[in-house]
């Protein structure tokens, strides 16, 4: 995570991942192509829907999270690179639990998505992996909870 080996992650670390805004436009789009759904693509349709307005769709949200978890990762990468240091790929995720969307997004909203870690552990079955566990969230600019999961992702140990 963050081009870190499992010995070097601190439980603790929060991340600001960074953030996404949400246009009319671009809520249109996502949910032509991947969820489209009417209070996610007309906004007079959206007024007699679930929210009274147009919304993103949560996956619109979640995909705003992943690519803003992608660059942070890059400009870590980067700044380990840039200090000398090779960093460490991000290993394979095992999955999520806990996703909550807390609040509908709407058009103009900015989120901003961050990260926490919340534990970690060794693998016993596989000692060269340790397994980083988080909590990320996402804010709307006035502050409130609009999104957020428990994950977890496996991280290579320090080599002996």
């Amino acid at each position: 995570m963050m081009g870190l080996y499992l010995d070097e992650v601190e439980v603790g670390l929060a991340i600001e991942l960074g953030s996404y805004t949400f246009t009319r436009e671009n809520i249109i789009a996502f949910a032509q192509k991947y969820d489209p759904q009417y209070f996610h693509l007309d906004d007079e349709a959206a007024k007699r829907g679930p929210f009274g307005k147009l919304t993103a769709s949560g996956w619109h949200t979640a995909a705003g999270w992943m690519k803003n978890f992608v660059a942070a990762n890059h400009r870590a990468e980067a700044a380990l690179r840039a200090a000398g240091r090779e960093p460490v790929p991000v290993g394979p995720s095992p999955g999520f639990t806990n996703l909550v969307w807390h609040k509908p997004v709407c058009p103009g909203d900015t989120i901003t998505y961050w990260t926490r870690v919340t534990g970690k552990r060794e693998l016993a079955t596989r000692p060269e992996w340790g397994m980083v566990f988080s909590i990320s969230e996402g804010f709307n600019q006035n502050g409130e909870l609009v999104y957020s999961f428990d994950g977890k992702v496996l991280s290579p140990r320090r080599p002996a």
